[in-house]
C-alpha cells in the first residue's frame, strides 16, 4: 500500500535509531515488510527491541554501515559532520529527517496527531489505550514506552494511526493530519527554531492544517496557546482544560496519592450541556488530568462511548520514565521522571508534594539535559524546584553538545538554592550519588530522579 512513496525494495538505513521516536518508526516499518536497519552508539532498550524482530544494528557510526542503502533517515540529534552523512551525501542518498519519513509511510491512514512542549507522549498513550480498549485496533508510534505494550510503537489492522509529534525540528508539519491535539507551547527547541516567534508560528501552521472533516483540540489553559488561538485562520477546533470557556471544562478535581477523579462538563455550539461525573484517571497531577480531558475530548469526538473511555483511563497503567516507581526500601520510595524542563520538572513535584503524607521529605535528584536549554533557561530551572526539601544536582548531560566552560556548577547550584529557597549539594557522578544515599537516607525519604541523560540509568542500576 505504500508502494507508491517508498519501495518494499529499498533498504532504509537508521542513522540514530536508538532514539525512542526513530526506533518505534522502524520497528513499524519493519514490521510492514520494509528493509530495515540502523546505527546507534548507545546501548539501550530501544536499540534492544529493535534487535528482537530482528533489525540489524551497527554499533558505531561509519560510512560502510550505508554501503547497501538507498535511503537514510537521521534523527534530529545526528549533525552534519556524521560519517554516515556525509557518505549519504557524497552518494546522492535520499536524506529523510523522522518527520518526513513518518508522513510517508502513514499517508494512507487516518491520524490523530499529538504534539505540543510537554504531555505529549502521556496524551499519545492514552488515546492509544481508548482506542485500543473500543477495539479500533490503531497504529502507534509513541515517544514514549508504553507499560501496557512494553513498546512505543505497534503495527495496527485498522486505518487508525496515533502519533506523537515531536515538533524539535520542524518536520511535524509535513505529517497528513485528520484530527490533532496540541498540549502547550513552551520556551523549547529554540536552537532550531531561532527564536520563540517562530516556534509559536509553527504551531498556527500545524494548527491551520486540520481539514475539514477532522478537528483540532487546544488546551485553552496554556498562556501561549491562547494568544495563537485569534490567528488560527481555520476555525476547526474545540478547547479543554479547567477554565470555564473551555468546551471540555475540567472542575471538581482531587488528587489521590495513586490517581485522579475529576468530573468533565462539555459545552459545544448548538448542543445541550452535559456532564461527565466520577472520571477516574490512573495517573496523579493536574497536568494528567488536563492530558485525560484532551483524550477524552477527541474520542468522544471520533464516536467512542463514555463508557469505553472511563474504562480505559481507570485500566491505564502509565508510561516508563514518567513519574515510574524504581524501587522500594526501607519506607524510601526511588522515582524516575523524564523530565527536564523547568515546566515539567514543576509539574512533577507539585504532584508528588499535593499528594504525598506532608511529613515525608522530597529529595529531587536533577542532571540538566544539554547546555544550551541550560543556559537560555537558567533562572526557570532554577525556580522549579520550591516543592522538594533537597536538590542533589550531577553534572550537564550534553547530549552531544560541546562542553561549555563558562558553565559554573557551583553558581548554578547557589541559583536553585535562592530561588527554590531549598538545601542544594553537588555529586560529580553515580558513584557519589549512591554514597550520598547510603551515609544520608534514613526512612520515609521520596527520591525523584528528573532528567533525559543518564540519570534514568544510574537509579535503575542503584544497588542500595
Amino acid at each position: 500500500m505504500y508502494k507508491t512513496a517508498i519501495g518494499l525494495n529499498e533498504r532504509i538505513h537508521f542513522i540514530g535509531i536508538g532514539g525512542i521516536g526513530m526506533s518505534g518508526l522502524a520497528q513499524v516499518m519493519n514490521t510492514l515488510g520494509f528493509k530495515i536497519q540502523g546505527s546507534d552508539i548507545s546501548r539501550s532498550k530501544n536499540v534492544e527491541r529493535c534487535k528482537k524482530i530482528g533489525i540489524k544494528i551497527f554499533s558505531s557510526h561509519n560510512k560502510k554501515n550505508i554501503n547497501n542503502c538507498t535511503i537514510v533517515v537521521k534523527s534530529s540529534a545526528i549533525k552534519n559532520n556524521n560519517p554516515e552523512i556525509i557518505a549519504a551525501k557524497k552518494r546522492k542518498l535520499t536524506i529523510l529527517k523522522r518527520g518526513e519519513m513518518l508522513a510517508h509511510v502513514v499517508s494512507l491512514k487516518k491520524n490523530i496527531v499529538i504534539t505540543g512542549s510537554h504531555g505529549k507522549t502521556t496524551t499519545t498513550s492514552l488515546i492509544s489505550k481508548i482506542l485500543s480498549e473500543a477495539k479500533l485496533d490503531p497504529t502507534i508510534i509513541n515517544g514514549g514506552v508504553i507499560n501496557s505494550l512494553n513498546s512505543n510503537a505497534r503495527l495496527g489492522k485498522s486505518d487508525w494511526a496515533v502519533l506523537e509529534a515531536d515538533e524539535s525540528d520542524g518536520s511535524f508539519l509535513n505529517l497528513p493530519i485528520n484530527y490533532s491535539v496540541v498540549t502547550n507551547i513552551d520556551k523549547e527547541h529554540i536552537d532550531f527554531y531561532k527564536n520563540f516567534n517562530n516556534l509559536k508560528n509553527s504551531f498556527i501552521k500545524f494548527l491551520n492544517k486540520t481539514p475539514a472533516a477532522g478537528k483540532a483540540f487546544v488546551c485553552i489553559d496554556d498562556y501561549q496557546l491562547k494568544k495563537i488561538i485569534p490567528k488560527i485562520n481555520k476555525k476547526n477546533f474545540l478547547t479543554y482544560g479547567f477554565s470555564t470557556r473551555a468546551n471540555f471544562q475540567v472542575f471538581n478535581a482531587i488528587y489521590k496519592k495513586n490517581y485522579s477523579i475529576f468530573d468533565l462538563r462539555i459545552s459545544l455550539p448548538g448542543v445541550k450541556k452535559i456532564t461527565i461525573k466520577k472520571i477516574k484517571l490512573n495517573l496523579i497531577g493536574s497536568h494528567n488530568v488536563l492530558n485525560s480531558a484532551a483524550s477524552i475530548a477527541l474520542c468522544l469526538h471520533i464516536g467512542i462511548s463514555i463508557n469505553v473511555i472511563k474504562t480505559s483511563l481507570k485500566k491505564f497503567s502509565g508510561i516508563q520514565r514518567r513519574l515510574t516507581k524504581v524501587f522500594k526500601i526501607n519506607g524510601r520510595e526511588f522515582f524516575d521522571d523524564y523530565a527536564h524542563h523547568p515546566t515539567e520538572i514543576q509539574s512533577v513535584l507539585k504532584s508528588i508534594k499535593i499528594t504525598s503524607d506532608k511529613k515525608r521529605k522530597i529529595i529531587a535528584v536533577f542532571q540538566p539535559h544539554r547546555y544550551s536549554r541550560l543556559k537560555l533557561l537558567k533562572n526557570e530551572f532554577a525556580s522549579s524546584f520550591k516543592n522538594s526539601d533537597l536538590v542533589i544536582l550531577s553534572p550537564v548531560y550534553s547530549a552531544g553538545e560541546k562542553i561549555d566552560k563558562q558553565y559554573d556548577e557551583m553558581n548554578f547550584a547557589k541559583l536553585i538554592s535562592r530561588n527554590s529557597k531549598v538545601q542544594v549539594i553537588t555529586i560529580k557522578n553515580e558513584i557519589d550519588l549512591r554514597k550520598f544515599f547510603i551515609k544520608n537516607l534514613l526512612s520515609n525519604e521520596i527520591v525523584i530522579c528528573l532528567g533525559a541523560g543518564s540519570i534514568s540509568k544510574w537509579i535503575r542500576e542503584m544497588n542500595l
